[in-house]
């Protein structure tokens, strides 16, 4: 066996580390070599680039007017949310729980999304790390699906009230509230998004026309084989779409008909003002989601300012009118609110 060449017999070449293992030497141009790693960097990059709104970037600093109040209400609804149901013993219900959870995720995905926005916004930080991508990526879409499983869970815990009363509190129990709730479904269905984005090379741009990482976004950026990745994405959607859509639609379906069945009005009313409340979170989570996929589907190619505002509203929308939503229609919390921010009237009153 001979020896591998040396680079210092040879400077203008670089020895390949497999000569170690060949039985002829094995000599690369220097040139070659750095072509090597800087493709092998170029394909697997360090860092990707935010655009924010296409077309707009000279306005972000007012469209991040209506971002940022929709940030704090998000916060500031949720956390209020949050901390009412977790004091006031009467609210430790089924309902309650699962509005709980609910403001839980809207909060991960307000603070998940909107600081990055608003420095994309303010400070022009478009850049973010390669594993920092992946890792938003993944709590994007999997809170979201977390989500659309308390929708689903809230939509049984109004079919249970409404159309079995009487074996209502027997059925939902703390611990069956827990697995319905749809956080670990989150996690499940979604893991293999950032590892499925994780292993494709990225020769082309490095440039995500969004104001955060989006799979489909990224994966449009590859330039190996992303069928698979197309394939899981779409089923997965197709899960959640039609699967929880035609169950919320079932369960408020016989919801409906229930409470037309009633005879007493007030009874009528009161059932019918639940209803209300809850279609409204789902109307608020489900249609910028449906409008951002047919501007995926039918609308142009690129990343336009219309689909990048829709695809933003999915995420902004729900966490902000969630609280707000519940806080006005929900007699328990609306009450416990009005006790603590003005308990001596309440007293008098």
């Amino acid at each position: 066996m001979r020896p591998c060449i040396l680079s210092s017999q040879l400077p203008h070449y670089c020895i390949s580390p497999s000569c170690l293992s060949l039985q002829r030497p094995f000599v690369l141009p220097c040139g070659v070599m750095a072509v090597i790693f800087s493709n092998s960097s170029h394909l697997f990059p360090h860092t990707f680039f935010l655009v924010g709104i296409t077309g707009l970037t000279a306005a972000h600093i007012w469209i991040s007017l209506p971002f940022c109040f929709m940030f704090l209400l998000a916060l500031t609804g949720n956390g209020i949310l949050l901390f009412l149901i977790y004091t006031e013993h009467s609210l430790h219900q089924p309902m309650f729980f699962f509005l709980a959870m609910l403001s839980f995720v809207d909060l991960v995905l307000s603070l998940s999304t909107l600081p990055k926005m608003l420095a994309i916004f303010w400070f022009g930080a478009t850049a973010i790390s390669f594993y920092s991508c992946l890792s938003q990526m993944f709590v994007i879409h999997a809170f979201s699906t977390m989500e659309s499983g308390v929708l689903v869970a809230m939509a049984l815990d109004h079919f249970m009230a409404i159309c079995n009363p009487l074996h209502y509190a027997n059925i939902l129990t703390p611990v069956v509230v827990t697995k319905i709730g749809g956080l670990l479904r989150g996690v499940v269905l979604t893991i293999f998004f950032p590892s499925l984005a994780c292993r494709l090379p990225y020769c082309g741009s490095h440039t995500i026309a969004y104001t955060y990482c989006e799979h489909m976004a990224l994966v449009k950026l590859a330039c190996g084989a992303t069928t698979v990745d197309n394939l899981y994405a779409f089923t997965v959607a197709v899960f959640l779409g039609v699967g929880d859509m035609a169950f919320i639609a079932y369960s408020y379906g016989q919801s409906v008909r229930t409470v037309m069945r009633i005879p007493s009005p007030e009874a009528r009313a009161k059932a019918g003002s639940t209803c209300t409340a809850h279609v409204c979170v789902i109307f608020f989570f489900y249609g910028p989601g449906f409008l951002s996929v047919v501007m995926q589907c039918f609308g142009p190619p690129t990343a336009s300012a219309t689909k990048v505002i829709l695809a933003n509203l999915y995420l902004l929308f729900p966490p902000a009118l969630d609280p707000v939503v519940y806080g006005v229609k929900t007699k328990q919390i609306r009450g416990r609110l009005f006790t603590i921010l003005s308990p001596k009237q309440i007293d008098l009153i």
